[in-house]
């Protein structure tokens, strides 16, 4: 057995013991994942009580396998797989999430993601350059000539949400509030969530909901040239989205267009600073900076875990699962996988590897990625080539946010 002032692990049973909680483990799941490479890629995590898989082929094998789904209420029932009733101070949030396009399998998901799929492919997103140049400069333009900048408050909040509230046709000036509705909700897929947590993302969850309906109402009204008149008018085979249909989705575009990407923002930045690689060199052309941000990507996702619900009887790896048996992936450790990428733990920005698994794969691939990439390619040059010198004035604290993998502040300097 190995044991470290964070984690213990037990190599023949293939059990870990660590707390999700412990400042020492978020602030560098990478060391703690390099080390689950070496003696246990596949283990039960004695505090989640489920397996989990970090190996580079067994992550990607899984998000394809249609053995394993996002739900698994639509083949067996509460009862017969002894699963509780929902809670009812989360029927708020449950009512959001029922339609939610990270929630559900097809059909439905195949009809929901068809509909919306087209905005995101990347011909369309191309065309959004011009505005986010345009936008990242004006941001920036507000800070240059002061020397210092937390960035996180001052740039990478305000640039995803921007973005993607414009595609779906929110107003600008409800960005802060969808941040705020957007941090209480995503709170409920911490690792040891409370009681108070879970009443914020539920009153979050109806609060956005309302919103929602409220736009809903008005653009049935006044269609526009956005993406959610798109959804409201737009049938497939013969349906429209029901007025539940379009809630979940917006929520879920919302949230899952910015949270990540705000992470991503900083945890780049901040990984090319430490990494003491000259800006110029490493975004000196497309070709360059795509693969420096795909290397960000690699070494510091910004969501570490997908879980899956097992469909039918499988085995992985070893491990027999049933109806009903839930497991996880760890998108973050398949990235950093030894027998995948050479010295996975450094920073390289020329490194022409396996691809990364940040944005999952399989059917329930990030459908934001396209937009997601496209932000992370125009913003970080703009970014350095305005503040040249920049240098983090203090060491970043990681927020205390696991699953998830961003940073509390970012303090530079030029």
């Amino acid at each position: 057995m190995t044991k470290s002032s964070v984690f213990s692990i037990d190599p023949v049973a293939r059990r870990l013991s660590l707390n999700g909680r412990d400042a020492a483990f978020y602030s560098n799941p990478n060391a703690v994942y390099a080390a689950l490479h070496a003696e246990c890629p596949t283990f039960y995590w004695e505090e989640q009580k489920q397996w989990y898989f970090t190996g580079y082929d067994h992550v990607n094998g899984l998000l394809r396998d249609r053995r394993f789904g996002r739900q698994i209420l639509h083949i067996a029932s509460r009862e017969e797989l002894g699963m509780p009733a929902p809670l009812s101070h989360l029927k708020n949030f449950d009512l959001a999430e029922q339609h939610s396009l990270l929630e559900i399998e097809p059909p439905e998901h195949t009809r929901l993601r068809t509909l919306v799929n087209r905005a995101f492919v990347s011909r369309h997103v191309e065309k959004m350059k011009p505005e986010l140049a345009e936008l990242a400069n004006r941001l920036i333009d507000k800070f240059e000539k002061k020397g210092e900048v937390e960035l996180l408050s001052a740039f990478a909040d305000i640039i995803p949400v921007t973005m993607i509230a414009g595609m779906i046709g929110i107003p600008e000036e409800m960005g802060p509030q969808l941040l705020k509705w957007s941090h209480d909700y995503v709170r409920m897929y911490m690792f040891g969530r409370t009681r108070a947590d879970e009443d914020a993302a539920d009153q979050a969850a109806k609060e956005f909901a309302d919103y929602v309906k409220s736009v809903i109402h008005e653009r049935r009204a006044n269609p526009r040239e956005d993406l959610l008149t798109h959804m409201i008018t737009t049938e497939q085979k013969g349906q429209y989205l029901t007025e539940d249909e379009l809630v979940s989705t917006t929520i879920v575009l919302l949230n899952a267009g910015h949270e990540a990407t705000v992470h991503q923002i900083g945890n780049s930045v901040r990984v090319i600073l430490e990494s003491g690689h000259a800006p110029a060199a490493i975004f000196k052309d497309e070709a360059t900076t795509e693969r420096t941000v795909e290397e960000t990507l690699r070494i510091c996702a910004p969501v570490h875990i997908f879980q899956r619900w097992c469909l039918e009887p499988a085995e992985i790896d070893g491990i027999a699962f049933q109806r009903g048996d839930k497991v996880a992936m760890i998108l973050a450790a398949a990235n950093l996988d030894p027998a995948k990428f050479s010295d996975p733990l450094t920073f390289k920005p020329d490194r022409n590897e396996a691809p990364n698994l940040s944005f999952g794969a399989g059917i329930h691939f990030c459908i934001g990625a396209p937009l997601a990439r496209l932000e992370l390619n125009v913003v970080l040059p703009i970014l350095f080539e305005r503040l040249p010198g920049l240098k983090l004035t203090k060491t970043p604290e990681v927020k205390d946010v696991y699953h998830f993998h961003g940073l509390d502040k970012l303090e530079l300097s030029w």
